[in-house]
C-alpha cells in the first residue's frame, strides 16, 4: 500500500531520459525507509517519459507526484521552484533522475537531519558501459553498489571507490576529517522546507553549472550550516551527455554567485516570489 502520510519529499528532476529515470525508481522502491513522497521535476519530457511516470504511479509502491512543465529550453530551476512552492512536505531531499539511491538513502538523511542545517550527500560516478548494464535485479540485490561487481562491468578503479567500500564507522570517521566543504549539491542535498522558502528556492536566471551551489550560498548567508554525509548518503551517478553546458552560461552564472558572495545576498528576486523581499 502507498504511504499517504509521507513526511519527507524527494525531488527528482527528469528531461527526456526515461532509461535512466527507471533505474532510479527501481532505487526508491527498494528503500529501507519507504516513508517519503518523490516528486518528479520534469523540465518539459515527451511522451516516453510520461508514459513511464503513469505506469510507476499505477504498478509501484513509489507514492509519485509528476509535477510538469512544457519544453522551452533549460528551466530546471523554475520546474524546481514550482513543485517546492506548492509542496506541504516539511522536510525536502534533491536529487535528479540519474542518479540511483543507494537503499538506505532516505534513512540517512532522515536520521542526520538537523534544523538550522542542510545536509550534503555523495555519489559515486560511473561511466558509460556499467551505467548501462545495471538491471532491475542488480539494484533490488544491491550488487550494483558492490564495487567489485562494478568493475566487472568495465568501472575503473579510483581512490574514490571508498564511498562504496568504506564501513559505517569509517564513512563518519571520513566525512568528520575531510577537507571537502559541506556544499549544496543538486543530485544529493537535502534541508527543511521553510529554510529554501525563506531564501525564496532557486534564482530562475541560473543556467546549467552551479544553480544549486548559488542557493546553497544564498542559506549559508542566511545562517545555516552545511552537514557532510558524502559518505553516508551515497548514489549511483549514470553517465549523460550535457547539451546545455556553454562557457557563456557559465559565465553568467558566475556572475551571479559572485553577486551572491560579495553581497553576502540571502533573497533572490528572481526565485519564488517575483518581488523584493520587504
Amino acid at each position: 500500500m502507498k504511504d499517504v502520510q509521507a513526511n519527507i519529499g524527494v525531488v527528482v528532476t527528469t528531461y527526456n531520459s526515461p532509461a535512466w529515470l527507471e533505474k532510479v525508481l527501481w532505487g526508491y522502491e527498494n528503500q529501507t525507509d519507504t516513508n517519503f513522497q518523490l516528486l518528479i521535476a520534469d523540465d518539459g519530457s515527451d511522451e516516453p517519459t510520461q508514459k513511464l511516470i503513469e505506469t510507476y504511479k499505477k504498478s509501484s509502491t513509489l507514492n509519485i507526484e509528476h509535477i510538469w512543465h512544457k519544453d522551452n529550453g533549460f528551466r530546471k530551476t523554475i520546474i524546481l521552484n514550482k513543485v517546492i512552492a506548492n509542496t506541504s512536505l516539511p522536510y525536502l531531499i534533491f536529487t535528479d533522475g540519474d542518479c540511483i539511491p543507494k537503499n538506505d538513502f532516505i534513512a540517512a538523511h532522515r536520521q542526520r537531519a538537523l534544523p538550522g542545517h542542510f545536509l550534503s550527500g555523495g555519489y559515486y560516478k560511473l561511466e558509460m558501459t556499467p551505467s548501462q548494464a545495471i538491471t532491475r535485479d542488480d539494484i533490488q540485490s544491491q550488487r550494483a553498489f558492490d564495487f567489485n561487481w562494478l568493475h566487472q562491468q568495465g568501472q575503473p578503479k579510483s581512490f574514490k571507490r571508498s564511498k562504496l567500500t568504506f564501513g559505517p564507522t569509517r564513512r563518519k570517521l571520513m566525512e568528520k576529517i575531510t577537507p571537502t566543504k559541506a556544499t549544496w549539491n543538486g543530485m544529493n542535498s537535502s534541508a527543511f522546507t521553510k529554510d529554501i522558502l525563506a531564501v525564496n528556492g532557486f534564482d530562475e536566471r541560473m543556467q546549467y553549472g552551479g544553480l544549486d551551489r548559488e542557493m546553497g550560498e544564498r542559506m549559508v548567508n542566511n545562517g545555516l550550516k552545511g552537514i557532510q554525509i558524502r559518505y553516508s548518503a551515497i548514489c549511483l551517478h549514470l553517465e549523460h551527455a550535457r547539451g546545455y553546458k556553454t562557457p557563456e552560461t557559465l559565465e553568467k552564472n558566475r556572475q551571479i554567485r559572485d553577486t551572491v558572495k560579495k553581497g553576502r545576498l540571502i533573497w533572490s528576486d528572481y526565485g519564488i516570489i517575483k518581488r523584493k523581499a520587504d
